[in-house]
């Protein structure tokens, strides 16, 4: 079976939240099913640059109003075909934003231009390469299944919402630029309250729908999750599919990871001591035995930041330290740095992305608060549990799936992983702490929780063979 898996960042190439760790890491997993797969996304500055003998296999003379090529190269073990539209892609700031910090106005049309390249792939422009099946990832690839069935190109397709908050809603002017015929604009189609939605259209039109874990699939169906797009998604739940994300374990391995001041394993779990001791250094935290939490987020509301900023007084009191990475809102940076202020010692706030300071953390403290109030999947829980740093985490999407709560019947069976609370308000936050801290002085049981966490297989492997299996489910025999 051949795939094209379309999406707008791919790990190690470009990230900026979990999208690019699934499209880079469930297309190897694939392959070792047998599933031949081709990642098409846009060629940014960063991209290009990392291309070593990149091949020209298709030019556009125009597409939506730029030139451009498909180039064809590796990135490990990732076979690419990179967009390269300069107008489009080749500019300063992020794959989103521009260097203010704002969207790109031109949005639409740099990813509906992904999703039409997408969708001329699998109508076979490339001398020998036709998929089978196409994935598409969000919304930025949402309009290839829309641009396959009204061009008529007869594949299956899979879109994957890995956050429905992100929707890519636009005006109803930019419709006739979009190279759509006029009977798309419809509610069987692109419209979208007057407007045009791009993942309301792949929801509409794709073969199926992924979600990246089984209660977020069910929660989405509903007003209270379902981001104006519950209607629609419970209409096409016969075709609706939660399947938890993998980590990739070869880059996050706490015997072999070389971003750890020590190496350890499930049997020897005491070697995190050093990276403890890193950890507390470069918070300017107390080194001492007291409870180390940490969290490593953008800090936002939906990942319930402000219950942290607004517990951590109560978690200093409990006897506890907490280290903060991650950047965000400004009313919360401000909030974390008058609380690491006031709280020296006890609390510590580093306001940048560090992708190896969030290896140190996760391998060196004793607990990770993920508060959040919706969160599809979620993969920090994941590297938390591999690391033995046990998750605390809101009773939501995915976190309620790949966390068991340390309740008197899990911790007695030996099953216990992390601490579950609800409902997601600071009082539940506060308890659940509470519970770390009673459970962290009981060494026997809290080093049963740790191992039970690190033998846990969270790679790609069995979340693989489930997309595997619906691919070929869609796939005509």
């Amino acid at each position: 079976m051949k795939l094209l898996s379309v999406a707008s960042e791919v790990y190690p190439l470009v990230k900026t939240g979990g999208l690019a760790d699934v499209a880079g890491a469930l297309p190897p997993a694939l392959e070792r099913l047998g599933v031949t797969v081709k990642t098409l996304m846009p060629g940014y500055p960063k991209v290009m640059a990392s291309l070593t003998d990149p091949e020209t296999v298709f030019e556009f003379p125009s597409l939506l109003g730029e030139p451009g090529r498909l180039i064809a190269a590796q990135a490990g073990e990732l076979d690419l075909l990179v967009l390269d539209i300069p107008g489009f892609f080749n500019r300063p700031g992020g794959p989103y934003i521009d260097a203010a910090g704002k969207d790109h106005d031109d949005n639409w049309r740099r990813f509906a231009a992904l999703s039409l390249a997408g969708a001329m792939v699998a109508g076979g422009i490339l001398s020998g390469f036709q998929p089978d099946i196409v994935h598409a990832h969000d919304w930025q690839a949402a309009l290839v299944p829309a641009y396959m069935r009204y061009r008529g190109i007869r594949r299956p397709s899979v879109l994957t919402i890995h956050n429905l908050a992100f929707q890519g809603q636009f005006g109803p002017d930019i419709f006739s630029h979009l190279e759509l015929p006029a009977h798309a604009y419809g509610i069987e189609g692109v419209e979208y309250y007057g407007g045009v939605g791009y993942l309301k259209a792949g929801l509409q039109c794709a073969s199926a729908i992924t979600t990246v874990s089984p209660t977020y699939a069910k929660e989405i169906q509903f007003a209270t999750s379902g981001m104006g797009l519950e209607g629609l998604i419970s209409a096409r739940a016969d075709v609706l599919h939660g399947i938890v994300n993998g980590i990739d374990t070869d880059i996050w391995n706490p015997e072999t990871d070389p971003y750890l001041a020590e190496h350890f394993s499930q049997k020897a779990p005491k070697m995190r001591a050093g990276n403890r001791r890193l950890l507390e250094g470069r918070f300017g935290l107390d080194a001492d035995k007291a409870p180390l939490f940490i969290v490593v987020s953008r800090l936002t509301w939906q990942k319930g930041l402000d219950l942290v900023c607004s517990t951590a007084p109560a978690l200093v009191e409990a006897g506890a330290k907490l280290a903060v990475l991650g950047t965000g809102d400004a009313g919360l940076e401000s909030w974390l740095l008058s609380l690491a202020g006031q709280y020296e010692g006890r609390i510590g706030v580093q306001l940048v992305y560090d992708e190896t300071l969030a290896h140190v953390m996760q391998g060196g403290a004793d607990a990770i608060l993920i508060p959040s109030r919706f969160e599809p999947c979620g993969l920090t829980q994941l590297y938390a549990q591999r690391y033995g740093t046990v998750p605390v985490v809101a009773r939501t999407g995915g976190l309620a799936d790949t966390v068991i709560d340390a309740n008197s019947a899990a911790l007695s069976a030996g099953v216990a992983t992390g601490l579950q609370f609800m409902p997601d308000n600071g009082d539940s936050l506060i308890d659940a702490i509470r519970r770390v801290v009673e459970l962290r002085n009981d060494a026997k049981t809290w080093g049963a929780m740790q191992r039970q966490g690190m033998r846990l297989d969270v790679s790609w492997t069995r979340s693989a063979a489930q997309y595997a299996d619906l691919f070929t489910s869609l796939v005509p025999a």
